[in-house]
């Protein structure tokens, strides 16, 4: 019996799952930005240490960071608009809890339940890849992609009136009130991707990466108050060595691993993955540190007196300017390329810190200092999955955006554990109260000016791309001819109609012998198609047009980097009983 597969939506997807989808992302960004209004005041709200208050926000991005990759595999499995729907519903959940508590062990597991919404961004991009024409594809990403830059400013001040306003408590369950919308919308506006991946769950991997990365992030945030030196902190980074290398081993043995690291070598993917990882790290930065210094009281000598209302207005722009940037970041990727539009963003970026070093004195200077990292995060953010499409194949696309986003958060935990060690470490203790100072604001800037530079360094060794992938759009390149032609083993041909004309704009796509989606491609204008083979095997090549009925047709490739030219002609079009 031969297994077809299909990755058309069982309902015509309409024009408002874009601002559905990134709607999930902006909820998923007040989730991670939800108690930064507090976060000078946890230790005493949980009636714990600085050190141990930490965990409320690192939890919610790791936990996030191993979603990532576990949701996407998950959805690849059973379906993408499931798992999405799954991920707001956890957070929902942990929301609810983290409301009717005020303990620390309790805060922590709702805020790691919250973190799986993470899981929504890469599930979201991957609804849209399944859905939208190319020609919409590109700048579809971007708003996803960017939309947790843009939700975590705009939530900043709306977050701060409420802890100022009323008990802070009301966050969690206006969170959750958000990821219930959020769920309701999805339902009702976003179709189910019929993609399925053949294959199991890799529990071990899970396991894997959740015990490494938490054996990482451990002894990065109560390392101080272990001892550095200390045999349980070198027994923690050792043991998070050991487990790491043992998990990339086992995924590079799984012929279905939960994270593709073969994906990685790729000189191209690599680098840009080592660059999300600066900018996840550069992002967070300024949300931990300008809402505190704003909010110190002016007696200290260098607090700013501001109330959280106010001191959330002035991180807002932050969030606005990644907005508006998103139409600046189209025309400059179009002219120029991503690759140039990242390098733009990290010298902004960079402006930006090394400028907040000396604007640290009143309330406007930190409006300067949010504006400037807003557009150099924006353009930044935008051009990381612009870069991973233009790297791999169609058929990597999914593996390749899942760990790239997996990336930036891990990115965005490292800088959270971090940041938070250096102000605990560096805080005055007066009254029994830890009061962050002045040098450890200045260290964290400098922390993130040093992760701005190695990514740039990062940047600039990428190879330049032609064109922006998202200009490919009804070309031949965008039928995957160029691509194809390059690495040879292919399927190639044209698709045709009944009557042996070319149909232009027909979907084809590429299944492995598994029912995974391995590749899949628009014809040109002349009906011409190419789709490049990962692997010699079995395939089906299933294609399909608007007024003609489906086509799945069966092909073998041997391997031998010659072409196989196979026409594909679709019958007339068929009526619905």
């Amino acid at each position: 019996m031969t297994h077809t597969t299909t990755d058309q939506p069982a309902r015509r997807p309409s024009g408002a799952i874009v601002p559905v989808l990134a709607f999930a992302g902006i909820v998923v960004a007040v989730m991670q930005t939800l108690l930064v209004p507090v976060i000078k005041d946890l230790p005493q709200l949980l009636s714990t240490s600085p050190s141990n208050a930490t965990w409320v926000l690192t939890s919610t991005l790791l936990s996030g960071a191993v979603a990532t990759p576990i949701m996407g595999r998950l959805g690849d499995l059973y379906g993408k608009r499931r798992m999405l729907l799954a991920s707001l519903g956890v957070m929902v959940v942990g929301a609810l809890i983290s409301g009717f508590t005020s303990a620390v062990l309790p805060m922590i597991v709702g805020r790691t339940l919250q973190g799986f919404a993470m899981g929504a961004i890469p599930l979201g991009i991957g609804l849209m890849r399944d859905m939208l024409p190319r020609e919409r594809l590109g700048s579809a990403m971007a708003l996803m992609s960017s939309s947790i830059g843009v939700g975590g400013g705009l939530a900043l001040p709306a977050a701060a009136l409420v802890a100022q306003n009323a008990d802070w408590h009301a966050l969690f369950f206006g969170a959750a009130g958000l990821g219930v919308l959020s769920i309701v919308l999805t339902l009702l506006v976003v179709p189910e991707s019929e993609a399925r991946a053949k294959g199991s769950f890799d529990v071990l991997g899970a396991l894997g990466l959740s015990a490494g990365l938490v054996l990482l992030l451990l002894p990065i945030t109560k390392g101080s108050d272990w001892g550095w030196a200390s045999g349980t902190t070198l027994a923690l980074f050792a043991a998070a060595v050991v487990v790491l290398l043992l998990w990339g081993l086992l995924e590079l043995r799984l012929s279905a691993p939960l994270v593709d690291l073969r994906t990685t070598a790729r000189r191209e993917v690599l680098l840009t993955n080592l660059a999300s990882i600066m900018v996840g790290v550069s992002f967070y930065v300024v949300s931990l540190v300008l809402p505190q210094l704003l909010q110190l009281p002016a007696a200290t000598g260098y607090g700013l007196g501001q109330s959280m209302v106010v001191a959330g207005l002035c991180v807002a722009p932050l969030g606005l300017t990644m907005m508006f940037t998103a139409p600046v970041y189209a025309r400059l990727s179009a002219k120029y390329g991503p690759k140039v539009t990242l390098i733009m963003g990290l010298l902004i970026i960079g402006i930006g810190y090394g400028g907040g070093l000396g604007l640290m004195d009143a309330a406007w200077q930190t409006v300067i200092t949010s504006v400037v990292l807003g557009a150099g995060i924006g353009l930044a953010y935008s051009s990381l999955p612009a870069l991973i499409v233009g790297a791999v194949p169609a058929s990597e696309t999914g593996a390749a955006n899942g760990l790239n986003t997996l990336m930036r958060s891990i990115g965005t935990s490292v800088s959270s554990a971090v940041i938070g060690m250096v102000l605990a470490n560096t805080a005055n203790h007066v009254g029994g109260l830890a009061i962050p100072t002045l040098h450890g604001f200045h260290v964290s800037f400098l922390i993130a000016t040093g992760a701005v530079a190695i990514g740039l360094v990062l940047a600039l060794f990428l190879p330049k791309p032609d064109r922006a992938p998202q200009l490919r759009a009804s070309s031949q390149e965008d039928a995957g001819l160029e691509r194809a032609e390059e690495v040879l083993r292919v399927f190639r041909g044209r698709v045709l109609d009944a009557g042996g004309t070319p149909v232009a704009r027909a979907k084809v796509t590429l299944i492995d012998r598994r029912g995974r989606q391995a590749g899949a491609t628009l014809s040109a204008d002349d009906g011409s198609y190419a789709l490049a083979v990962p692997a010699e095997g079995p395939y089906v090549l299933a294609a399909r047009a608007a007024g003609h009925g489906p086509l799945a047709s069966s092909a073998t490739h041997h391997g031998d980097h010659r072409p196989i030219d196979l026409d594909l002609s679709l019958p007339g079009e068929t009526v619905s009983a």
